[in-house]
C-alpha cells in the first residue's frame, strides 16, 4: 500500500511562490517597474544560481546605509 504524501496543511498555510515573469506582470498592473540595476542584479543572481538567502543579502548590501 502506497503512503499518502499529501500535505495536511491548508493551501493558505502553505503559501505559494510567484515566478519572476508573473511577478513582473502583476507589478506592471500596479504601476511598479524594476530599474535597470534591479533587473541586472536579478539576472546575475539567476546566472550565479544564488540561493534566496544569498540574493537577499546582495539586495540588502546595495541599500544598506554606510
Amino acid at each position: 500500500m502506497a503512503s499518502d504524501t499529501r500535505s495536511t496543511k491548508r493551501p493558505a498555510e502553505e503559501g505559494f511562490l510567484l515566478g519572476a515573469e508573473l511577478f513582473e506582470k502583476i507589478s506592471a498592473v500596479e504601476g511598479i517597474e524594476l530599474t535597470d540595476d534591479m533587473l541586472r542584479r536579478a539576472r546575475e543572481s539567476e546566472r550565479l544560481k544564488l540561493s534566496p538567502d544569498e540574493r537577499r543579502e546582495r539586495i540588502k548590501a546595495v541599500y544598506r546605509k554606510s
